[in-house]
């Protein structure tokens, strides 16, 4: 049985983990539109050994705060165009149940390696002017 200022370090590590995976998905949003499925979702399977599922679920729950802040700072900025982010938006709905859908019925490993082949081709496409 783990010493009970063992599981106090533990649960903080695990705070400062989560922490740090928060601030560095807000500064990838900031910077480049994106966090949750780049920086967030990695980061929970790899440093505090979520499934693949669980991860994107947690990730999806951040995301909600971050895209709130990331809007309305953008939105002082003038870079918000509500009615094209709504005609992109609503449709997406749509696009996350199903996404979901399908996740719920394939080996959390092809999900892995699809994102993985995402992730290639999304670099190689910015590496190419």
């Amino acid at each position: 049985m783990p010493r009970p200022d063992a599981q106090l370090a533990g649960g903080a590590q695990r705070t400062l983990r989560l922490a740090v995976i928060g601030t560095g998905a807000g500064l990838f949003s900031g910077l480049f539109g994106v966090g949750g499925g780049t920086v967030i979702v990695p980061l929970l399977v790899l440093w505090l050994g979520y499934g693949t599922r669980e991860a994107t679920g947690t990730s999806l729950g951040a995301i909600v705060l971050i895209a709130a802040a990331a809007m309305l700072t953008q939105g002082a900025y003038g870079n918000l165009h509500v009615d094209d982010g709504l005609l992109v938006g609503i449709p997406a709905v749509g696009g996350v149940l199903a996404g979901t859908w399908l996740q719920q019925r394939v080996d959390p490993r092809w999900v892995s390696l699809l994102f993985a082949a995402l992730m290639v081709v999304v670099a190689i496409t910015l590496l190419i002017p």
